[in-house]
């Protein structure tokens, strides 16, 4: 005959495990090489971004990061998951970024070092998650319309 459960600790018992839901830790994901790989993208821009533990060299391109984007906005932009994570000068950079303007490459550049980051120290995923870092912001251009002089504005109206 089965054994009757009624309450919770019954129910553990006849299962043989735990009422509680257990979270394995996150592994790192690291190549052969020691480096942390993720893609980010913004707008039209995607950028491939690979971090490894260094001085904080930031490369794009072939470019170090001073000359790729001479804004000091763009590279602060770029800085923003590093100070948040307090990871300045830890770890080199090596980004390849395609598409889009320079600030939806910063920004694409962005969301790759937070998601290499998260790759490489699971612990910070919520830190960066909380500032933002990890979503992918999918605002793009609206296409032009035809009969439109852009994607919503209309040609000047003339009464004559």
């Amino acid at each position: 005959m089965e054994q009757e459960t009624h309450t919770l600790e019954d129910l553990k018992d006849a299962i043989g495990g735990t009422t509680e839901t257990e979270v394995a830790p996150a592994e790192p994901k690291i190549d052969k090489f020691g480096r942390a790989y993720a893609t980010g993208k913004r707008k039209n821009a995607i950028a491939r971004v690979w971090i490894k533990p260094g001085s904080g060299k930031i490369s794009i391109n072939g470019r170090d990061l001073e000359r790729y984007f001479a804004r000091p906005v763009l590279r602060m932009i770029l800085n923003q998951p590093l100070v948040t994570a307090e990871r300045q000068n830890q770890y080199d950079i090596v980004a390849t970024v395609v598409g889009g303007g320079l600030s939806g490459q910063a920004g694409a550049i962005r969301h790759g070092i937070s998601r290499a980051l998260t790759y490489f120290e699971p612990t910070l995923r919520g830190v960066l998650k909380k500032d933002g870092f990890l979503t992918r912001d999918s605002r793009v251009v609206e296409r032009k319309k035809y009969g439109r002089a852009k994607a919503r504005r209309s040609f000047q109206f003339s009464k004559r």
